[in-house]
């Protein structure tokens, strides 16, 4: 009888072993996975394309929901918002938008592009960054561009308050450029190129030294909540990373057909991205910081912000290397 009850209390005892794991593994992955596109983000149009989000977490019957972040500002907000869970966003997006209060966690870097510049149009007199004095700049509040603007200032001895800023989305910022509805125009990828190639506008300024990296973002909330799902994004990305220096020649493909661009725009946006690193290190963390104080004199960042804090409070680099324990990263 006694060797009885502890079989049955062993059976019990598995049985809710069993149901305790199955509950825990169901808690591992959300129902839905909300995933930003970005034509800044070609690697995110990569993963979409082939679907590899769903085949990743098909056992799992997640469902993977895709939208259009056009530019960091969108994407960071639909971030803040809980109406993402993966973001794309250029480096100084997201540490201005940890610094003013954001609570979010930068989980893999998809490239480190020159995408940013000042274009006026082709006719215009404008040549340098002086020449924008008084004069009408537009750009998306909070982005890539927006940064590179106040340290391509800086670099030229003015502030912000020397030109005029109109606030607008890339595309309409491009747009009024070309129209010459203002005088120039803060612009990133692939919108630049298009205005290069299609409507001959011209670069007035670039700084390699000045650009964002390309990052992927999620909440605290979610990163701790969910971390095999963002380990397995990471994967995917890592997936995508690859195939993309493999088939340099199909990526320009894919891109101009999704992100809608000719062969040609494609073909110059891609050049400008390097999809080699998606690990950040301590030289990256050096180059991000360095501008991050002419930012603060333009009081873009609360006065007493501590950037160091902030930095390693935002980068959360152990998706990245937990993946390449596996032999994966490359």
């Amino acid at each position: 009888m006694r060797g009885f009850i502890i079989r049955r209390i062993i059976c019990i005892c598995m049985l809710l072993r069993m149901i305790f794991n199955a509950d825990a593994y169901a808690a591992s992955v959300p129902a839905e996975l909300r995933v930003d596109y970005a034509d800044f983000n070609p690697l995110s149009l990569v993963v979409k394309k082939f679907n590899w989000l769903d085949k990743e977490f098909k056992a799992d019957t997640v469902r993977i929901h895709w939208k259009f972040s056009p530019g960091s500002d969108v994407a960071l907000k639909n971030l803040q918002a809980d109406s993402l869970d993966i973001a794309s966003s250029a480096s100084l997006s997201s540490v201005w938008s940890r610094a003013v209060g954001g609570p979010i966690k930068v989980v893999y870097v998809f490239a480190r592009p020159e995408w940013n510049a000042l274009v006026v149009s082709r006719d215009s007199p404008l040549q340098s960054v002086k020449d924008l004095k008084g004069r009408k700049v537009a750009v998306a509040l909070g982005t890539g561009p927006y940064f590179f603007l106040m340290l391509a200032l800086k670099d030229a001895g003015m502030h912000k308050e020397d030109v005029k800023i109109i606030p607008m989305p890339h595309e309409d910022g491009r747009a009024s450029m070309e129209q010459n509805f203002v005088d120039a125009w803060a612009g990133g990828s692939p919108y630049v190129a298009m205005s290069q190639l299609e409507s001959g506008s011209r670069l007035i300024y670039r700084n390699a030294l000045f650009h964002s990296y390309g990052f992927l973002n999620v909440t605290e909330a979610f990163a701790r909540k969910y971390p095999d799902a963002v380990l397995r994004v990471v994967k995917v990305y890592e997936n995508a990373r690859n195939w993309a220096i493999r088939h340099p020649e199909d990526l320009e493909m894919m891109y101009g057909e999704e992100a809608r661009v000719p062969l040609s725009v494609a073909r110059k946006v891609l050049s400008s991205y390097d999809f080699s690193r998606p690990v950040f290190d301590r030289n990256d963390v050096r180059l991000l910081r360095s501008g991050l104080p002419v930012l603060k004199e333009e009081h873009l960042f609360p006065q007493d912000t501590d950037f160091d804090k902030v930095i390693d409070d935002l980068i959360d680099t152990r998706f990245v290397f937990k993946h390449s324990e596996t032999g994966s990263l490359r």
